[in-house]
């Protein structure tokens, strides 16, 4: 999978957030809400961008562009999490989890939640 811009994912943001899809106007709508007036050529250029590395198709509305996520977000938080473990901790997943510990980036929560998750995945499928 290849890397996206911070920009870009922003676009992907936006269209994940409207179910995997979304009008060109849509778009633009969920980046203002966050205070990116970007310009149209920008989007357009970005979007193309998208197009082209396979995270978008696009389609037509009428006379209105549909953009549709190729990849959902959580393919891509998997894809970019192997891809982050890899270069940063030499693919050691154990050295990431101990890093989140050590920086109490876990709430006790967090651990019981792992703990159950953890026991109901090592439990025999039937």
């Amino acid at each position: 999978m290849q890397q996206v811009s911070d920009y870009e994912l922003e676009l992907m943001k936006a269209i994940w957030g409207n179910g995997g899809t979304a009008l060109y106007a849509r778009i633009v709508e969920a980046l203002s809400g966050k205070g990116m007036d970007w310009t149209k050529n920008t989007i357009i250029t970005l979007l193309s961008r998208l197009v082209d590395k396979g995270y978008l198709k696009t389609g037509k509305i009428g006379r209105r562009n549909q953009y549709t996520a190729l990849v959902s977000e959580g393919e891509y938080q998997i894809a970019q999490t192997e891809h982050f473990v890899n270069k940063i901790y030499e693919g050691d997943v154990k050295g990431l989890v101990s890093a989140l510990i050590r920086t109490d980036r876990l709430t006790e929560e967090d651990y019981e939640e792992l703990r159950r998750y953890w026991e109901k995945a090592g439990e025999p499928h039937e």
